[in-house]
């Protein structure tokens, strides 16, 4: 069985000094040669592990053919943002996960061949458009152009309904425009498909803050007959310790938000720079602790260190960004965790009191929980912190329409099946139903409310 084909790169010490995008993607021969590994297994267990149930054997089968505009017609069939998901979805815990070959060798690089397929192809999406005779003028507002908002849009307006998306931002795409980096999903490629998503009709309005410009209420009263809720989990967490409120402690939501939407790291060109010292200390050990400690290196700083507080075993980050990161140089303290962030006498961040953890029985989540070991207390020298231990729920519409039932993290209680909320004609999916979660299975959510949203029209008829 021939190995799997690695993608190209740029060298680390080159890609740390710019925001360009860190691997190239297939070349047309390798595309081919990864497809011809595939085992086109009946069964397809791939598709099980894929939120959005894309046939991932047929468009492989066609990309190892050199089909590549029918592979990409397959993909659309199931997900209108291939392009996307092949950069930052987590493959290797989703369809890669039970690739029939990987339980001997490695698995079919799955992710980096739909991202082939979306980048060499180009289709109108009005030739998937299935317009249906009763839903053609009603109206269905999406609130939130995340993931789960642009894919419950898109679905909906294949039916000929005319979609109408609030966004509070002044641009579209939600946590792929503000929350991923450049170098890992370059801006021209989100605004690409979501224009895309606009040529089947979609309207996007932007800088409206459903619960503050617009309520649910009005919303209904301008004639939508249902609401998806898609606004994500944009309300970061804090470590609740003394300090944080000292000059250069970033949370990361703000600190990749002034990244990549402000675009402060093409200051002066952008007239919106961030302060950032020479040592920057990042804690926290998922994606989004990636994300900032490789962004602040690219902004300058000498030293970038993760502080996390079990071990790398346990760390949530993707393999594939954890490599990057440390290819790149990022360094790591494992079993630690802050006490105190310590400031100077002019308010600015100069160091972090932490302590030492040893593991013991697992939690609710099945790691090991960290145990602080006594006496263990040190102080470790930075001059920028940035918090990166997770998001919560945005609060906004569920303040301002209490009639919404919630979780105790804030999230919007859902049907798990139709994403039905408990108020008729309301749905919500993506992290406002979840808590923090993945770009497809905000997607998958965004799917299953569309067509349950489509019943529920027909139904009213």
């Amino acid at each position: 069985m021939k190995k799997r084909v690695k993608d190209k790169k740029q060298n680390p010490f080159e890609r740390i000094k710019n925001f360009n995008e860190v691997t190239f993607g297939f070349e047309k021969e390798e595309a081919v040669e990864e497809a011809s590994r595939c085992l086109q297994c009946k069964n397809a267990p791939c598709i099980k592990g894929c939120p959005v149930e894309i046939n991932i054997p047929a468009f492989i089968k066609e990309i190892k053919e050199g089909n590549f505009q029918k592979a990409l017609e397959i993909i659309y069939e199931k997900n209108l943002l291939p392009a996307i998901c092949g950069r930052v979805c987590p493959q290797e815990t989703q369809c890669e996960q039970f690739c029939t070959l990987g339980k001997k060798y490695e698995p079919v690089a799955i992710g980096k061949l739909e991202r082939f397929a979306a980048d060499n192809s180009k289709i109108s999406l009005n030739f998937y458009k299935n317009i249906h005779p009763n839903l053609k003028n009603k109206k269905v507002a999406i609130v939130g152009s995340g993931p789960a908002g642009l894919t419950c849009a898109s679905e909906l307006a294949r039916y000929g309904l005319k979609v109408t998306i609030f966004e509070a931002l002044h641009k579209p795409g939600g946590v792929l425009i503000y929350g991923i980096p450049e170098f890992r999903l370059p801006k021209k490629i989100v605004e690409k498909e979501i224009n895309q998503i606009l040529d089947l009709g979609v309207e996007i309005k932007t800088d409206v803050v459903v619960g503050k410009t617009i309520t649910i209420d009005e919303i209904f009263r301008e004639g939508f007959e249902a609401i998806f809720i898609g606004t994500g989990a944009g309300l970061p967490s804090f470590l609740g310790i003394p300090g944080e409120n000292y000059l250069r402690v970033y949370s990361a939501n703000e600190f990749l938000t002034r990244i990549n939407l402000m675009k402060s790291y093409l200051f002066p060109e952008y007239d919106t720079p961030i302060s950032i010292g020479k040592r920057v200390a990042v804690i926290g050990g998922g994606n989004v602790a990636m994300d900032s400690a490789r962004s602040a290196l690219r902004l300058g700083a000498d030293e970038v260190v993760v502080l996390y507080r079990r071990t790398e075993k346990e760390m949530p980050a993707r393999k594939e960004e954890y490599e990057n990161a440390i290819e790149e140089g990022i360094k790591f303290i494992f079993l630690v965790q802050p006490l105190e962030i310590i400031g100077d006498e002019y308010g600015f961040v100069k160091g972090i009191k932490i302590i030492h953890n040893k593991l013991g029985d697992p939690d609710e989540s099945g790691r090991r929980r960290p145990v602080p070991i006594p006496g263990s207390e040190e102080i470790l020298s930075f001059d920028t912190v940035i918090v990166a231990i997770g998001q919560s729920p945005s609060p906004l519409i569920t303040q301002s329409y209490p009639e919404l039932k919630t979780g105790k993290i804030g999230n919007i209680i859902v049907n798990p099946e139709t994403c039905e909320t408990n108020i008729k004609g309301i749905y919500a999916g993506g992290d406002i139903a979840t808590g923090a979660a993945t770009v497809i299975s905000a997607m998958g959510m965004g799917k299953k409310a569309a067509t349950a949203i489509i019943s529920y029209l027909l139904s009213k008829d």
